[in-house]
């Protein structure tokens, strides 16, 4: 039983360190090509650009603040919902682990750049003509990801469990 939870364990840990280096492989590419004038801008496709801009607030740059005691709240709030999603993942089994475990490697990603750079470095700038979306980094992905996987995984088990009644 040890062994089982032993390999589990490093099966989880695995998922995440990869999820959490890839989105640091993105991020430090993305700084190196932005050198000391912090400035990218690369333009991929007609519909997707890398341009850098340093996000000091939560998801997709909501609640920015100058202030840094807001800046420190909500560093520590984000990192209090991270132990909450490590604590369910460590309660939870399956699919729906891996989805928590996607959600906390690209939350990893972004906590990790709110301690070390005191902003998330975000640079995917997705649009269409002059319609652009918010601008995102590799760790939003996953954390979309894991959230969109949830809500699908839980509108599909309402769906089986009401078709058992």
């Amino acid at each position: 039983m040890i062994k089982k939870n032993y390999k589990n364990f490093l099966y989880c840990l695995l998922f995440v360190s990869i999820i959490f280096f890839i989105d640091r492989a993105f991020k430090i590419y993305i700084l190196q090509l932005a050198g000391q004038d912090s400035i990218v801008e690369v333009y991929l496709t007609p519909y997707l650009n890398f341009y850098l801009i340093w996000n000091k607030g939560i998801a997709f740059g909501l609640f920015s603040f100058n202030e840094n005691y807001i800046y420190n709240i909500m560093t520590v709030i984000i990192a209090l919902v991270i132990i909450i999603i490590l604590v369910m993942i460590v309660k939870t089994q399956g699919f729906k682990k891996y989805l928590l475990l996607t959600i906390f490697g690209g939350s990893l990603g972004n906590i990790f750049d709110r301690i070390y750079y005191s902003a998330v470095p975000d640079f995917i700038d997705f649009h269409v003509n002059d319609f652009h979306w918010f601008i995102f980094n590799i760790a939003d992905i996953f954390i979309t990801v894991g959230v969109i996987g949830l809500i699908f995984d839980e509108i599909l088990y309402s769906i089986k469990k009401n078709e058992k009644k």
